[in-house]
């Protein structure tokens, strides 16, 4: 974009470096690591100011500690806590109310989830909760699915259309009157899904919230930099998975030799390699595109959501078969991968929404 900075160069790549080392020794130390210590860690106070306990970074930031998350299968709240909640608060314009709340999210005194989805193949544009003018003033009701960790959240920030029409977001406590969370159960065990419920719940006016310009673009930016954390999840997924099985490979011996040195073995590991080679490529564009705010963030994101989730699929399940019988059995911790990459693939747009969005954009129409 003209007039932008550079921003690859605001941060060495020694320091992205440094942070992903950090990241993974955490993790390997803290798989089951929670959103205290994420806090303490200063990973969910990343892209926020520094006024506000943040550390001013960008994005970029946060992908890597994405895309670890995935390498080790880590648990944590990134995705609600950081991701998606201190990206939807910066994305906001600027209140006492707001900043608050942004204080006590980055240093970790209050837990706090986002729901803006109305399902699994919703990629932006529509928002589940609506607000209304009452007589005792604004109440409001709809209902969100898959919210991370919103089960254990002391704050909720909704996504709803305020009377008028325009997308908003609403700062409710977890136990309001009137708010259901019921947990969700999905297939993978190490993260937390619920699905909330509005009927008839009061909200204060200070509590509703406008976005920090354009209100349409700003919900867009949101399920965009949603689904690029995710796909940078998957990216660690896959990449964990064909560490292990070349490992693997190198050790399990059949016929007095090691299997890796089979034709088929090296073949299936190369394609695995250059699948992910791929997935890298469209997830670090992305990645960028958000960053920067390009005006073609929401293709990007489409891109490597669609095409690095549906990538951690197929890696998890070959390195299922390449590590053979031990591959099938709880303690050899494939299936755990297996599990979060077919999550992954669900989450804030199927492969197959994102492709039909993507054919929408460059040619209008889609057949049905």
């Amino acid at each position: 974009m003209a007039g932008k900075p550079n921003i690859d160069r605001d941060l060495p790549s020694e320091i992205h470096d440094e942070l992903r080392s950090v990241v993974s020794d955490l993790l390997a130390k803290n798989p089951d690591a929670d959103v205290h210590l994420l806090a303490r860690a200063g990973w969910l106070g990343l892209e926020a100011p520094e006024d506000a306990g943040g550390a001013g970074a960008t994005f970029r930031e946060v992908a890597i500690v994405a895309e670890e998350m995935g390498r080790a299968v880590a648990q944590g709240g990134y995705l609600g806590g950081a991701v998606l909640g201190v990206g939807t608060l910066t994305s906001l314009q600027p209140s006492t109310f707001r900043d608050v709340l942004l204080k006590d999210v980055v240093s970790g005194a209050a837990t706090l989830a986002v729901a803006v989805s109305v399902d699994h193949e919703t990629i932006g544009g529509t928002v589940p909760f609506a607000l209304r003018e009452t007589a005792g003033g604004l109440r409001f009701d709809g209902r969100s699915v898959f919210v991370p960790d919103a089960a254990g959240a002391e704050r909720l920030l909704l996504l709803a259309n305020d009377p008028a029409g325009t997308p908003v977001i609403v700062d409710v406590e977890a136990d309001a009157t009137g708010l259901a969370i019921t947990g969700q159960p999905v297939v993978d065990g190490t993260r937390h899904f619920a699905t909330v419920s509005a009927d008839d719940v009061g909200v204060a006016e200070s509590s509703v919230w406008g976005f920090d310009g354009d209100p349409v673009l700003g919900v867009q930016r949101l399920f965009d930099r949603a689904a690029v954390a995710v796909a940078c999840d998957s990216l660690g997924v896959a990449e964990a998975m064909l560490s292990a099985t070349v490992s693997y490979a190198g050790v399990r011996h059949q016929f007095g030799r090691p299997i890796g040195s089979f034709q088929a073995v090296k073949h299936a590991c190369a394609d695995m390699l250059v699948r992910i080679s791929v997935a890298r490529q469209l997830v670090r564009a992305a990645v960028d595109a958000v960053t920067e705010g390009c005006s073609d963030v929401t293709t990007s994101a489409s891109m490597a959501k669609a095409y690095a989730c549906g990538v951690a699929v197929e890696v998890a399940g070959k390195a299922m078969q390449l590590h053979g019988g031990i591959g099938y059995t709880w303690e050899s911790g494939v299936h755990t991968y297996l599990k979060r990459a077919a999550l992954n693939r669900c989450l804030f747009g199927s492969p197959a929404a994102h492709r039909k969005a993507l054919a929408q954009r460059y040619f209008g129409t889609t057949k049905s």
